[in-house]
């Protein structure tokens, strides 16, 4: 079961609705997402690329942008290295457009997903150096690169980071000791003392605004305008595939991002469009999330990740065509590796060696280990239980991802237990970790033996903005709805609910019959169409018994032959007890 929360935050409602002309059911769902004030209520429906904050507050932007733009004057040999996600290679995109239109001499690198490992390493840098570079930059990686920062240093080369990710740290004595690169300029906004006061950019987004400032620096505001668009919607696809939070600035940068892309001049994108059968007038968030953005990953889980970067800078038809099949292609054979090794993490997590555990440290033999984050994500969704998902790396060692629930930080699990570790890194709700095979059990028994998680942090809750009666759905409230997107992570689909709804009628849908179409009606006679695409089995008991139902849903128009009519999409329900 999960647990059904309603969301209860107070605000004056109707001044909401009235000062920015919304629904009330819409000014609720607006304050549950911790958006309170007018100010913050008017960036967040009306919030442009021009209100984005002041970008020489984030520390050390403005020396960086300065090192990087006397490096241009000199003619110096610049190198962006990245990471093989679809962060890493947005971010390799706009930094790449950006100072190659600023006459920058660039060339850029990306890890072998498989013989790299995540980040920046000593053979990156020594290749770089061997070629004549003379500044590197680091982007969507390089907060924990330290090694590699001294490296550079000591070949002679300047060693710039650009990053999103923690900064590491190890406790001593309850106190953080926190360690960055001691490069030239360290740009990360989760650094103690930047003063920033947005920290939730992805790579790309962070370096798309610092695009924006140093053309800005340089005067260059007249260039900027004119390849800026093409970068905003770059940036818009990392911040929905990286799965940061979906406001403030980020929900900025995908709403003005994705109003580009139904008209991109992009033709790597809109070929991987049209390969997915996406139409690019009515292309949204969800687009990004279950399209886009998973193509652009499998480029660098099973080949490469420049398979993706070549895509998005190809600007003859026939070669981006081809290359969009090819990564479409790719993706759908990732899908089905993913499917195996999920499969067999979930019959291990149903071990009764593991039943009890809280944290699941599953090891999958001989998996391939670009898929294990995505397998930890679905198995983490079946049992909602933290879990690590690990296989053997090409070094010997075992390699795996993390997936996480609210309740549990992740990274700050793996500091924990840091001295069992080879390599970490990552994020409260996802990481990546290496370590020695024979250290495996110890792994699992101390990440279990230190949290704390109770037995109510393991219940999945859903969030239930408010109940909004059968009878309140309109094509106003859904239009108004609207105005809500994009939704994702943080800013999330709202979900509204309604009690003691008889089932009228039921038919089964989809090819299997294991979807349902519904009458519902409430108590007091307002009926409505419904839908539900879960597990309908108990919707069809609870008609063929006549029991009552609760729901939680959201409402939508249904368009079919040119035929618009209100509907509800069931998203969790209850049976009542009578």
């Amino acid at each position: 079961m999960k647990n059904w929360w309603m969301l209860t935050k107070k605000a004056d409602f109707e001044h909401i609705s009235k000062q920015f002309g919304i629904d009330p059911a819409v000014a609720r769902v607006i304050r549950n997402r911790d958006v309170i004030s007018d100010e913050e209520i008017d960036m967040y429906l009306n919030g442009t690329l021009d209100n984005l904050g002041d970008m020489s507050l984030m520390k050390d932007a403005d020396k960086a942008l300065h090192l990087i733009a006397e490096a241009i004057n000199a003619g110096k040999n610049i190198r962006i290295v990245g990471d093989y996600d679809v962060d890493g290679i947005c971010s390799i995109y706009i930094l790449y457009k950006g100072l190659t239109a600023l006459g920058g001499i660039i060339t850029y690198d990306i890890p072998d997903r498989i013989g790299d490992g995540y980040g920046i390493n000593d053979r990156i840098v020594e290749k770089a150096h061997d070629e004549g570079v003379n500044m590197i930059i680091t982007c969507d990686n390089g907060i924990t690169a330290i090694e590699q920062a001294n490296l550079a240093k000591s070949l002679g080369m300047d060693f710039i980071v650009t990053d999103h990710h923690d900064v590491h740290y190890e406790e001593k004595d309850g106190v953080r000791e926190y360690s960055v690169p001691d490069a030239l300029a360290v740009v990360d906004a989760w650094q103690e003392d930047c003063l920033y006061p947005y920290k939730d950019m992805c790579g790309a987004g962070l370096v798309y605004r610092l695009m924006e400032r140093l053309f800005t620096i340089l005067g260059k505001n007249v260039l900027w305008e004119k390849i800026k668009d093409g970068l905003v919607e770059i940036a818009a696809i990392a911040t929905i595939a990286d799965v940061v939070k979906l406001q403030g600035e980020n929900r900025v940068i995908v709403k003005e991002g994705l109003k580009r892309i139904r008209k991109t001049k992009n033709v790597g994108l809109r070929n991987l469009i049209e390969a997915k059968g996406i139409d690019i007038n009515r292309f949204k968030a969800v687009n990004v999330a279950f399209g886009i953005g998973p193509c652009l990953n499998a480029s660098g889980r099973l080949e490469s990740a420049m398979l993706g970067l070549d895509l998005l800078l190809e600007e003859d038809e026939n070669k981006a065509a081809d290359l969009a099949t090819k990564i479409v292609e790719l993706n759908n054979e990732r899908r089905a590796i993913q499917d195996m090794v999920q499969e067999r993490a979930i019959e291990e997590a149903s071990s009764r060696e593991m039943i009890n555990d809280k944290i699941l440290v599953i090891y999958v033999p001989g998996a391939h280990e670009s898929v294990c984050g995505l397998a930890a994500g679905k198995v983490r969704e079946r049992f909602y239980k933290p879990t690590i998902i690990l296989t053997d790396g090409a070094d010997g060692n075992l390699k795996g991802s993390a997936r996480s629930i609210e309740a549990y930080n992740i990274f700050e699990g793996l500091v924990e237990v840091g001295n069992l570790l080879l390599k970490f890194g990552g994020h409260p709700a996802a990481a990546g970790m290496s370590l020695k095979k024979e250290n495996l059990d110890a792994f699992r028994k101390a990440l279990n033996d230190n949290c704390n998680l109770s037995d109510e942090d393991m219940i999945e809750r859903v969030n239930i903005d408010l109940q909004l009666p059968l009878g309140y759905v309109s094509v106003k409230l859904i239009e108004d709805l609207e105005l809500l997107e994009p939704c994702g992570m943080g800013n999330e689909k709202p979900c509204f609910a309604d009690r003691n709804l008889k089932i009228l009628s039921y038919s089964a849908m989809g090819r299997d019959g294991q979807y349902a179409r519904m009458v519902l009606s409430n108590e007091k006679g307002h009926r409505m169409t419904a839908v539900c695409f879960n597990d309908c089995e108990g919707l069809r008991k609870a008609y063929d018994a006549g029991e009552i139902v609760s729901v939680i849903f959201y409402p939508e128009i249904n368009e079919y032959r040119g035929t618009k009519n209100l509907q509800i999409n069931v998203k969790e329900y209850r049976i009542e007890k009578q």
